[in-house]
């Protein structure tokens, strides 16, 4: 699922800045303050009051309509909000940080969440929701065979998106250490489950071939390949897939991608137990659905 680098890497994972290959910088962003008037539906409101996941429509000049998880800068005004309540709000994004306020109710949605501001090829689609079955799009893996979400069936599977030139450490790279992390306590803790695979999608198939794949993933899991798997979706079945789970993937000018995160949880059975929006969630909180999306039935 944005991208100036002067931005704190917080806003820039959060806002879709983007990230930009390796061979072109970018100036810094401007410090000033910028304040915009946003209209979205509530997705959730999680726990702990000092977020809110929201589907906000296209900010002109800014970023996309997509779904995020906002810092909320007064937590009394998510007092009796509930998922699909249609808000209106102010952005406020600074050079080191973002947060949203003036939050006020407007109504209630009945509409099926899609993505309505896509790149184009994307398609427009109902978004999965957790329980929904991940359909089984086959994936081209680092060692070149094709692969689909079917031939994990029996095993959680935990896949995130990523490309190997994303160069902001709150991006890519985050999702590669935090995988490399979750694993790591996956293998060595107690209560010990084996029953579990992760895959690292690159939405970048132009350059991403398995060769790239394959020294991309030494950086994190080194010589030990043991349940990390590392895969290319193809251009089709990228712009099928993305939007199902509001994935946004933007080229851009002089090779750069924008996009925001998405990491997911799937159970046995290859049914959605959790999404994680954004680069917010912990190793711990994976490493805590897997385990349940293990035993699952």
């Amino acid at each position: 699922m944005k991208s100036l680098l002067g931005l704190s890497l917080v806003v820039s994972l959060m806002f879709l800045t983007g990230c930009e290959r390796s061979d072109k910088t970018r100036a810094p962003a401007s410090p000033t303050e910028q304040v915009f008037d946003v209209r979205g539906v509530v997705r959730s409101v999680p726990e702990g009051g000092h977020t809110l996941v929201v589907r906000h429509e296209a900010i002109p000049d800014y970023m996309p309509a997509m779904t995020m998880e906002l810092n909320v800068r007064h937590t009394n005004e998510l007092t009796g909000l509930h998922r699909d309540d249609e808000i209106t709000f102010q952005l406020v994004a600074t050079a080191d940080t973002h947060w949203i306020q003036n939050i006020k109710r407007t109504g209630q949605s009945t509409a099926p969440a899609v993505v309505t501001n896509a790149p184009a090829g994307y398609q427009l689609v109902k978004e999965l929701e957790p329980g929904d079955t991940i359909p089984d799009y086959g994936f081209v893996a680092e060692d070149g065979r094709t692969v689909h979400f079917s031939d994990f069936r029996g095993r959680a599977v935990a896949f995130t998106f990523i490309f190997t030139r994303c160069p902001l450490p709150d991006f890519c790279p985050r999702m590669g250490n935090n995988f490399a992390a979750a694993r790591e306590l996956l293998l060595t803790n107690a209560p010990a489950i084996t029953n579990w695979q992760f895959i690292s999608i690159s939405f970048d198939p132009e350059h991403d071939h398995p060769e790239v794949l394959q020294n991309y993933a030494k950086f994190y899991r080194h010589e030990n390949a043991d349940r990390w798997l590392f895969a290319t979706a193809p251009r089709d079945v990228l712009n099928k897939f993305g939007p199902e789970l509001d994935l946004m993937v933007v080229p851009e000018e002089g090779g750069s991608i924008s996009h925001n995160l998405r990491t997911v949880v799937l159970d046995t059975q290859g049914r959605i137990q959790e999404q994680f929006n954004g680069n917010q969630w912990t190793v711990e909180e994976l490493v805590a659905a897997v385990k349940k999306a293990a035993t699952a039935n």
